[in-house]
């Protein structure tokens, strides 16, 4: 795994969602650090919203966002844990192609080094959705330094070798 310097970087459009029935955009601390971390890394920030936890008003969120020629992936944060109010996951399902099975698989690994075997609550998942992709972080700011320092900045860097999700976006819509 390594960076190709002579590559040139290739920068994507994320959208970021925070899913949340008590943070508004003023004490988003996990976001603000996603925020920091997409825009640190090049990319560009399309959008960042607040969610409730309702599975339709995420889903909705999501769908405009897919749908959105702008937007080349989305982010979650927060709603991935197992209590009645964290619908994430659920919502992800309504919106779905295809399941990203390695990447909750290896989010839990990774995070198994930092948080022990309480990594087992967590229910981070990423998703093809026509042609966008989604992935779910939990809400925590470790879990979102984990996420994106550990699997996400390499895997949306277009350098990053032998291979990453953007060389992969010009053929996702195909059939």
């Amino acid at each position: 795994m390594a960076i190709d310097e002579s590559r040139a970087v290739k920068p994507i459009r994320i959208a970021l969602l925070t899913i949340s029935d008590s943070r508004s955009l003023a004490d988003d601390t996990s976001g603000d650090i996603l925020a920091a971390r997409i825009e640190g890394a090049g990319h560009q920030l399309a959008a960042r919203e607040i969610s409730r936890d309702s599975v339709e008003e995420i889903a909705a969120h999501l769908h405009r966002w897919i749908d959105d020629e702008a937007i080349d992936c989305v982010i979650t944060t927060g709603g991935t844990g197992l209590t009645g109010r964290d619908v994430t996951p659920e919502a992800l399902d309504r919106v779905k192609s295809k399941d990203i099975p390695g990447f909750g698989e290896l989010f839990r690994w990774l995070s198994y080094r930092t948080i022990g075997t309480s990594t087992i609550q967590s229910r981070a998942c990423a998703v093809l959705a026509r042609g966008t992709y989604i992935f779910a972080l939990p809400g925590s700011n470790g879990a979102v330094k984990d996420g994106w320092d550990m699997i996400l900045a390499e895997q949306l860097d277009g350098r990053n070798r032998p291979c990453n999700f953007v060389e992969l976006m010009p053929r996702l819509r195909e059939r």
